[in-house]
Order: structure tokens, then C-alpha cells, then sequence
């Protein structure tokens, strides 16, 4: 809580756009943080603290940012493949400079087009090309079997992308606006990329076996349950994870398996001033916040 408190001083002095707590939310936030802190037995476990979405109610919290849908998919059944490669202790996608920049949802509950579109991004990049910022606005507008700013589905939208083939444009063309708008087509735009389809599958109790699908195929689109993020600020999420329902959608860019605990490097939508840099990092092994169970890789 003294770390808490500190924060608190430090980020309202920092960024007095952020909304001022009342009583109410003050004693509602330090209370949680204290409670999501007790578990912490080792100098890995995540910390929580104030940030960005403190001064927020859990139901507030969870209206505003977690509205992805939960897909139920297939399990995902190894095919014998002889001597496989053994798997780095570490692997990180952005090493390889085909990760883009963390971006920021703001208030629109778009996370399925976030981790979708960034999923595509890496996708092109890792064929040789220009890593381009593509357009969440146009998925969140165009993606007619979802809710554009009042949530949606990853498996929806990329079934969406894999049936029409809609090429997306890049995001100076199609600027993210944070609300659903009308949808724009590009006729004959000079530049897009579509996807010539996707794997998702349901990984749990086989997250060996999803880190060989990130080595492989690049970065993963995920669904997550996230209740407990709300006041993350670094270390690796452990527990306090487990609503029972998947609601938020991120991209899982790599892994880490060198220190005491394994974890998942995830990039989420909120902003480089959340979590560490904008990413957040997930134990590896017990399908900790339900990282495992949507688990999709695109390919374009």
C-alpha cells in the first residue's frame, strides 16, 4: 500500500488528465490493490498499484475496456511430427523488429480489432515486409458480424477477413477514431493487406506446444480474462486471474522460460503508460487468465 500511495502522489502529479478519486474510489482502490498484493511471495509476482484506471469501479472497468466475446474453439491435437526442435528459453518477436508500437483503445471497447490488426501487422512483416501500422478503425467499422466499439469477437473478425478478403488500408488512410463509425470501402486503394487465413484453437494444458506455434507462425491473438489488470503495474501475473470469463483480447509477442517462474510477454491496447511499457507478463504452465484456451495465429 505505501508503493500504492506513491504512485498515486507521483501519477496524479504526472498526468492530471487523469480523473481525481473520490473517497469512495480512493478506499475502493486501496483495498484491492491490497488484496491483489497479498499473494505477491516472491520478487517476480506482479505488483499492483494506482494507474490510469484506479479511480475506475471494477463494473465501470470492465463496461468500458474488457469487451471481447469468448469463442469456444477446437483442441488443439499434436500431429507426430519425428524430432522436433528444441524450444528457445526466450523468444521475442519485437527482436526481430516486426512488432508494432503499442496503441491506445482510449474508451472504445475495440480490444478483438486491436489484437487482431496487430496480429496481421507482424504477420506481413515477418514475410519480408514493411512492418505498416494497419487500420483497427476500418476492422471496428466494416467487421459486420461484431459490435465495433461495444465489443466483439477475434475468431469473428478474422472468419470476417478470411471469407471477404477485405484488404486493410493503412492507418493514415483509416484513422482510429474511438467510436464506431460508418464503414469505408477502398475500391481501388494502391495498398492493403488481407489475410489468406487463420489457425485458432484451444491450447490449454498444452502451452509447450503453443510456444512452438508463436516460434513458427509469429505472434498469437488471445483472449483473456483481465478483471484483475485494472491496477497492474509490473511483474509477472500469477494469480487473481480467474473470473472464470474470457473478456479482453490481446497479442502474445513472446516468452521468457530463463528466470524462476516462465511467463508470456503479451502487448495489450491501453496505452504505453499501463503495465510495463504497455505490455503485461503472464506466467507460463496453468493457463493463467485463461491465456491459453483462444489462441489464434494469421497468416497473410
Amino acid at each position: 500500500l505505501v508503493r500504492a500511495e506513491w504512485d498515486l502522489a507521483d501519477l496524479l502529479g504526472k498526468r492530471s488528465s487523469w480523473k481525481q478519486f473520490s473517497t469512495c474510489e480512493a478506499e475502493e482502490s486501496s483495498k484491492r490493490v491490497r488484496f491483489l498484493n497479498s499473494s505477491s511471495n516472491d520478487n517476480a509476482s506482479a505488483f499492483y498499484g494506482i494507474n490510469q484506471f484506479s479511480h475506475l469501479f471494477p463494473e465501470e472497468f470492465k463496461a468500458i475496456y474488457l469487451r471481447s466475446i469468448p469463442h469456444k474453439l477446437p483442441r488443439y491435437i499434436k500431429v507426430p511430427k519425428g524430432k522436433e526442435k528444441p524450444l528457445p528459453k526466450k523468444f521475442d518477436w519485437r527482436d526481430k523488429k516486426v512488432i508494432a508500437e503499442v496503441r491506445n483503445q482510449q474508451t472504445c471497447g475495440g480490444c478483438w480489432a486491436f489484437s487482431v490488426v496487430g496480429g496481421i501487422e507482424s504477420a506481413y512483416a515477418i514475410k519480408g515486409n514493411n512492418l505498416e501500422e494497419l487500420s483497427v478503425q476500418q476492422v471496428i467499422d466494416c467487421s459486420y458480424n461484431n459490435y465495433g466499439c461495444s465489443g466483439g469477437s477475434t475468431i469473428s473478425a478474422l472468419n470476417w477477413l478470411n471469407q471477404t478478403k477485405v484488404k486493410l488500408v493503412r492507418d493514415s488512410e483509416y484513422t482510429f477514431k474511438a467510436q464506431t463509425g460508418l464503414c469505408h470501402y477502398f475500391g481501388h486503394s494502391d495498398f492493403g493487406v488481407s489475410i489468406t487465413g487463420f489457425a485458432a484453437y484451444d491450447f490449454s494444458g498444452q502451452e509447450e506446444e503453443m510456444m512452438r506455434m508463436l516460434v513458427n507462425w509469429g505472434p498469437l491473438v488471445v483472449t483473456v480474462d483481465a478483471v484483475s489488470w485494472q491496477d497492474y503495474l509490473g511483474g509477472i501475473i500469477q494469480y487473481h486471474c480467474s473470473s472464470g470469463r474470457a473478456n479482453h483480447a490481446v497479442l502474445i509477442t513472446g516468452f521468457d522460460r530463463t528466470g524462476s517462474i516462465p511467463y508470456w510477454i503479451v502487448q495489450n491496447s491501453w496505452g504505453r503508460t499501463w503495465g510495463i511499457d504497455g505490455y503485461v507478463r503472464v506466467k507460463i504452465g496453468s493457463n493463467v487468465c485463461g491465456i491459453a484456451d483462444t489462441v489464434s495465429s494469421v497468416f497473410v
